[in-house]
């Protein structure tokens, strides 16, 4: 197998002469059918398929190791996600420290329906949650926490109870970790993420490591109409060629990072999975291949994280993570259930030494 940076680079390329190395997004709705008697053609509307699609979900899916269907946006994978696995009369497992939307989603949509939701702390009790469910949702590592559990065992008490085991890899990227081959029946990611990498995209997928449940993922996108706009998909599908590059150096900025504010004495409860010290690190160190570029520390209040974000030159207020600027965002403005000052911090791909030199400043003006 060639490495990662080989196959993000040629990610949707063509090889045949006179065709474009970078072919352009196909931005048709509909399709000519010819006349009846003529055979069908794959492209009939843009709602069922389109090439620019395939091009990404055929990258996407030789990194994740199985068969990718994109969507609109995370969100929308994780709703097909949710109706893949649902079962009547058996119950679904979410993380209760993972990314809060999903519980919405499966409150607001499926419990109504007598669907029951059960909560696990990442790194919690899963084995005690999985028997009587259907369905089994990690994120690893989960956000904002951070917190990382092991996939393959829960996997292997998820099929002993015949439950589909989905993992949210969007933090750690396929570059960063594979989950089909741990033994994940599904893999959900928010590609607006670090997968396109450049901020300017919404959009996410679902890699099944089964061809036929990708077909009822598939199906699930068709007739749900949760479809990518060709535009967004090629745009992702264009980031998806420096990924490698990317990843490598906001790891680097991360792990930079983490060892200045070691040695400074305002954050507290700082957290990388990548740091040796971790908590998460015996786990994380096994499953995943590499690290990436998100962490997390607590200031002092909410206040203390608005002197911080108004003080740095670098550091950008965003809610998403993964692009080429570092950002940092408070989570609890969004209803995560953690402390006032807790920042989740995404280093971009600045040069260290300036990123590492902002953040220090930015944190000394606060504590000083």
């Amino acid at each position: 197998m060639t490495g990662d940076g080989t196959r993000c680079v040629g990610a949707g390329e063509g090889g045949a002469p006179g065709e474009p190395v970078r072919s352009g997004p196909v931005l048709s709705s509909t399709f000519h059918l010819g006349l009846p008697h003529d055979p069908p053609t794959r492209d009939l509307y843009g709602r069922a398929d389109n090439p620019t699609w395939r091009a990404y979900e055929e990258a996407v899916g030789e990194l994740d190791g199985g068969h990718c269907v994109a969507f609109a946006s995370g969100m929308a994978a994780i709703a097909a996600v949710l109706r893949a696995g649902v079962r009547p009369g058996r119950a679904i497992v979410l993380p209760s420290d993972g990314y809060y939307l999903a519980r919405l989603l499966a409150a607001d949509e499926l419990a109504p329906f007598g669907v029951e939701i059960r909560e696990v702390a990442t790194v919690g009790d899963w084995a005690a949650a999985i028997p009587g469910a259907s369905l089994v949702l990690l994120e690893t590592p989960s956000n904002p926490g951070l917190e990382v559990c092991d996939i393959r065992a829960i996997a292997e008490v998820a099929r002993a109870h015949g439950a589909l085991l989905a993992v949210d890899n969007t933090t750690a990227t396929p570059l960063g970790q594979r989950p089909l081959p741990l033994g994940a029946d599904l893999v959900v990611a928010s590609d607006t993420k670090a997968l396109s990498g450049h901020s300017d995209v919404v959009l996410g997928h679902v890699t099944c490591g089964d061809v036929l449940l990708a077909d009822r993922v598939r199906r699930l996108r068709t007739q749900g109409g949760a479809v990518p706009g060709p535009m967004e998909t090629w745009l992702a599908l264009r980031g998806l060629g420096t990924l490698d590059l990317r990843l490598e150096r906001q790891a680097a900025n991360a792990h930079a990072l983490v060892q200045a504010l070691l040695g400074h004495p305002l954050p507290a409860d700082l957290r990388w999975p990548g740091l040796p010290s971790d908590p998460a690190y015996p786990i994380a160190s096994r499953q995943m291949r590499r690290w990436n570029g998100v962490l997390r520390f607590t200031l002092p209040s909410a206040d203390a994280v608005g002197r911080f974000l108004d003080a740095s030159r670098l550091v950008v207020s965003t809610t998403s993570f993964g692009g080429l600027r570092t950002s940092a965002d408070r989570r609890a403005r969004w209803g995560d259930a953690v402390p006032e000052g807790l920042v989740r911090l995404s280093a971009g791909c600045e040069d260290t030494d300036d990123l590492v030199a902002d953040v220090l400043g930015a944190l000394d003006a606060v504590h000083g």
